[in-house]
């Protein structure tokens, strides 16, 4: 089904990179005022040098299209009631297909359900108990893997009940040893200093702190929650942007790992985080907030602000934002001055997020600060299940 807003934003869009700058006051007011005409003609002149000229405009699953001789990238336009366009993003570089970070983790999660089994295999075929003991590190280096980097709970029942199952299997094929001899241990040695290191690096990344602490906060989100990225850069995607290097995204995940009431996938108000209450975790003045952009269908991110909808406070001692709410939820304006524990909003799917979650992180001058909880001791990294409230 069309949004009854995108044939305005591709309109808009086509006109601004069609047409002379000398028009583009009159088709972008808000936005020439506020990006400035040399920035603004910087952008679109890199997007046409990269595309090779303009071939049109058009709308797609993953967000709106800006086509040229050379391929195409991905775009993101507002306008006003009048038809003018006041918002607008250009991907920086050409659209190439991929995996969404979901089917990613699942593909990841069956080579590893995969490797799992050939290795409970060969704990089985073993001569030696040099071999068993080899098999068996090998089959602990999958079980570190899966159980201290992947996020564990939020991977499909149908994966982790097998896995499950070929642990059994494997400790199982310890009833052989007595009828084996001893063979050669020295691989197995070898391979255990690496199961031991993997441990030492997973401990490390559950622990990391950057060191750029900022005031100590209260946990935005009452009742249980899951920490789906957090901690070192092992466990953490955002540790690659200087400013959300410390961030965590926070997902509701039901007691059998379930995170949806339904079985509606493309459905946002299906998934139990959608709709819960978020608190402002700290005292301080709103630097920034939108609410009015639509939630994402799950699984299926269009390009976008990738924040989305969210609210963003300074406390005196850096900026700390709450990114990816509810359409509509966002209780705040610029400028307001909330107290901690004030609602702002409800977790939402708008912005850059596969499904709904909170992203929270605090940043100060582009870098961003190790977050501490009064509530919740301790870091928080992938894997860790938080209750607050």
């Amino acid at each position: 089904m069309d949004h009854p807003d995108r044939h305005a934003e591709l309109a808009a869009l086509e006109a601004l990179l069609r047409s002379p700058e000398a028009r583009w006051a009159t088709l972008a007011p808000v936005l020439v005022e506020r990006m400035g005409a040399d920035r603004l003609r910087s952008v679109v002149a890199a997007t046409l040098e990269r595309l090779g000229g303009l071939t049109g405009v058009d709308d797609g699953s993953a967000g709106l299209r800006v086509h040229g001789p050379a391929g195409h990238v991905l775009a993101w336009a507002h306008v006003d009631a009048t038809g003018a366009l006041d918002g607008l993003m250009l991907a920086p570089r050409l659209q190439r297909r991929g995996l969404s970070p979901a089917a990613g983790l699942r593909v990841r999660a069956v080579v590893l359900l995969a490797l799992f089994a050939l290795a409970v295999l060969q704990a089985w075929r073993a001569t030696t108990v040099g071999d068993w003991a080899a098999d068996l590190a090998g089959e602990s280096v999958v079980a570190v893997v899966l159980g201290g980097v992947t996020p564990w709970r939020t991977l499909p029942a149908a994966l982790r009940a097998p896995i499950g199952a070929l642990a059994t299997v494997g400790a199982a094929s310890a009833v052989r040893l007595p009828g084996l001899p001893a063979g050669d241990i020295t691989g197995s040695a070898l391979e255990f200093l690496l199961v031991a290191g993997l441990l030492v690096l997973v401990g490390r990344s559950r622990r990391f702190r950057w060191g750029t602490p900022g005031s100590t906060l209260s946990f935005p989100l009452r009742g249980p929650w899951y920490v789906m990225q957090g901690g070192g850069r092992l466990l953490n995607h955002h540790a690659g942007l200087p400013e959300q290097r410390a961030a965590v995204d926070l997902l509701r995940v039901g007691r059998w790992g379930t995170r949806r009431r339904g079985a509606r996938r493309d459905d946002p108000a299906s998934y139990l985080a959608f709709g819960a209450p978020v608190h402002a975790p700290c005292g301080g003045r709103v630097v920034s907030a939108v609410g009015d952009l639509p939630d994402q269908v799950p699984g299926r991110p269009r390009y976008g602000p990738p924040y989305g909808n969210h609210v963003a406070i300074d406390n005196g001692t850096g900026t700390v934002r709450l990114a990816h709410l509810r359409q509509g939820s966002v209780r705040v304006a610029a400028g307001d001055v909330v107290r901690a524990g004030q609602v702002l909003g409800e977790v939402g799917n708008s912005g850059n997020s596969s499904e709904p979650h909170l992203h929270v992180h605090a940043d100060q001058d582009g870098d961003g600060l190790d977050l501490v909880f009064a509530d919740v001791p301790g870091a928080l990294f992938r894997g860790r299940s938080v209750r607050a409230g």
